[in-house]
């Protein structure tokens, strides 16, 4: 009965301490924030109006959701601590249970009215208004989280290798700093519950207090501004869009490889550049219509797509030079000297020569050496053949005219009796006289000699002519082969130049 007693007593004792405990709390809310209570949401907190109201501010980032480039915005998650005291909102927690803190209701208490001023929310303060927590010594401590987006003026001009500075200014909205002296908690963000982001790697988050005088007004106005320092990851872009220009401008390069007789040269430089114009359009969607600043990947874009260009250009003129011929151009000897001669002395290019020809030159050499006698003889009897066949072609063409006479002659020279022909001549020439007397001279056909003789010359005349077209045909395809190596290796010299110029003229270079 007695244990039974004690153990009841013992319920009873507690059930009062709890009930005491939650009156004193009530009491305490009640004698602060009660009907009778002379606590106002609107006094400063101060003993003397004249004095300047100290609050201690801190940031807590603990992620960064989005930067948008485009409409410049920085997207964050941030916890926003600010303390200050309330001298009104004393007490003795030996006189209310021991009760040192409570839990007050933000529209019941003085509150800063510090506000994000580069804001770029459509409510301008989107944080959540948690409770403050007010201690026995009249400290108050706010920390009120929120999505928060800011203007951020984006620096595109080393995009991809960008790093951007953000900027958070915090400030009261309606005192100035002779009513409320905002001070710094510590001279940086806090960062160790922060969460990485995939895209932009977190630099630091310092802050410093700024004291500004406005033209407006003579009061000066404190604000504490954090820098959010953020640095982008450049693997993704490396990945999707440089390595791929890379790629395609390696293969404008071998466009000069190609052989001419393809008829693919032009249409693979064409190609390309249509191809580096899709990507460079696909960059200029995601950065901002600004024209303060050229992105770095732009400028490298443009630059390879000048080259390309260039290359389409150079290839035209390889096509040009490849296809003349001696009918359309000339071969003058300072051309001749400088793409026969010195570039391909330079450049390491050597002229091809056929098997034919080589068999050829190899059987004339071994010839020469085994048979001179031989290839002269056939030589001279080939003079004599001809140098015969001309002239019994002049000898029957000078019968023939010798033998053209009238018929007056005729008559005049058979009227001549006075002249005595000896008798050999009359003998010698019997034969042709008969044919005088009776008028019915032939003349010797030699026509089918001058015909073949004519046809002997054309053929060999046609025959050198073609052959001297081919070898100057031959020589400007030589040249379009030189042309071609070197604009090669003008290509390939101002790219690489190019690119690994751009590329390291970016102050943060890392993959």
């Amino acid at each position: 009965m007695k244990s039974i007693s004690v153990g009841v007593w013992f319920l009873f004792v507690v059930h009062i301490k709890e009930s005491l405990q939650g009156h004193h709390e009530k009491r305490l809310l009640n004698q602060f924030f009660g009907p009778g209570s002379n606590y106002s949401t609107m006094e400063r907190p101060v003993r003397n109006e004249s004095m300047s109201h100290p609050v201690f501010f801190g940031l807590t980032l603990q992620q960064i959701m989005d930067v948008d480039e485009k409409n410049q915005m920085l997207t964050s998650t941030l916890w926003i601590t600010m303390e200050w005291n309330d001298y009104n909102l004393v007490w003795n927690a030996s006189d209310y249970g021991g009760l040192s803190d409570i839990r007050v209701n933000p529209e019941k208490v003085w509150r800063p009215d510090v506000l994000l001023y580069n804001s770029a929310d459509e409510n301008f303060d989107n944080s959540y208004h948690s409770n403050v927590v007010v201690y026995s010594t009249g400290d108050c401590v706010y920390i009120p989280p929120g999505i928060f987006k800011s203007t951020c003026k984006i620096n595109i001009t080393w995009f991809p290798f960008d790093e951007q500075h953000c900027t958070l200014k915090f400030g009261s909205w309606s005192y100035d700093g002779d009513k409320i002296d905002l001070q710094l908690k510590k001279n940086e963000a806090d960062l160790q519950s922060f969460m990485s982001n995939g895209e932009w790697e977190l630099i630091g988050a310092p802050a410093r207090r700024n004291v500004i005088t406005y033209a407006c007004c003579p009061e000066p106005y404190v604000d504490v501004t954090f820098t959010i320092i953020i640095r982008r990851r450049v693997l993704f872009y490396v990945f999707n869009l440089m390595l791929p220009c890379a790629l395609i401008s390696s293969i404008a390069l071998l466009g000069f490889c190609l052989p001419v007789e393809s008829g693919e040269k032009l249409t693979l430089g064409v190609t390309i550049l249509l191809s580096l114009t899709v990507f460079l359009l696909l960059v200029a969607e995601s950065m901002p219509a600004t024209s303060d600043a050229i992105p770095l990947i732009g400028t490298y874009f443009t630059l390879i797509m000048v080259m390309t260009g260039f290359s389409v250009v150079l290839t035209v003129i390889v096509l040009n030079v490849h296809f003349r011929t001696a009918d359309t151009h000339i071969m003058y000897p300072w051309i001749r000297k400088l793409l026969l001669v010195w570039l391909p002395a330079v450049l390491r290019v050597q002229r091809p020569r056929s098997k034919l020809k080589e068999k050829k030159d190899t059987k004339e050499s071994s010839c020469d050496t085994c048979c001179p006698k031989t290839i002269a003889n056939v030589e001279k009897q080939l003079t004599h053949a001809l140098s015969a066949l001309d002239l019994q072609a002049r000898s029957c063409s000078l019968l023939a005219n010798v033998l053209d006479l009238d018929d007056r002659s005729m008559v005049n020279m058979r009227s001549l009796s006075n002249i005595t022909v000896p008798e050999n001549r009359l003998q010698h020439n019997g034969h042709y006289g008969r044919h005088l007397t009776n008028k019915t001279v032939q003349k010797p056909r030699c026509t089918g000699v001058e015909d073949i003789l004519r046809e002997v010359r054309y053929i060999a005349n046609r025959q050198r002519q073609e052959d001297t077209n081919d070898e100057v045909a031959n020589d400007w395809k030589f040249a379009a082969m030189v042309l071609d190596r070197l604009f090669l290796w003008i290509v390939v010299i101002f790219t690489l130049g190019f690119s690994i110029g751009v590329l390291m003229s970016a102050p943060h270079f890392q993959v």
